[in-house]
């Protein structure tokens, strides 16, 4: 298994060798012990070969929410919905290997100036990468 996890960086990821499914429902099982649920599902792979007529990899984008911190930050800054749910890609390699990546909240809503919603963020984030990470 190979986990990156750079300094600075707007997600985080963990690579592991599975298969889609199982990773899927692992996935979705570890988000929910963590107080998640799965909003949206956008199959790349599909949307491209669709719409461009284009080969791609599995690759699948989800939008996971947690009622309880969206509402938070919702009453914390009125727009923060231009940044809800939190995404988490999952994306299979030629060599079977599957990364499942998050992006950091931390990181991407550093440019609101609000500390409620710094700690907020900060709190999600612990929640993601457990989740992630637990793969």
């Amino acid at each position: 298994m190979n986990q990156t996890n750079k300094l600075m960086s707007y997600h985080f990821s963990k690579t592991v060798l599975d298969t889609w499914d199982h990773t899927q429902e692992k996935l979705a099982s570890l988000m929910k012990a963590e107080g998640f649920g799965i909003l949206t599902e956008i199959d790349m792979q599909k949307a491209l070969k669709d719409k461009l007529g284009v080969e791609f990899r599995r690759y699948s984008i989800f939008g996971f929410c947690n009622p309880n911190f969206a509402y938070q930050a919702l009453q914390t800054e009125p727009y923060i919905g231009t940044m809800l749910p939190c995404n988490v890609v999952m994306q299979q390699y030629e060599d079977g290997r599957i990364e499942v990546s998050a992006v950091d909240p931390v990181a991407s809503m550093q440019a609101i100036k609000n500390p409620t919603l710094a700690t907020l963020a900060s709190e999600v984030r612990a929640k993601l990468e457990r989740g992630i990470l637990a793969l």
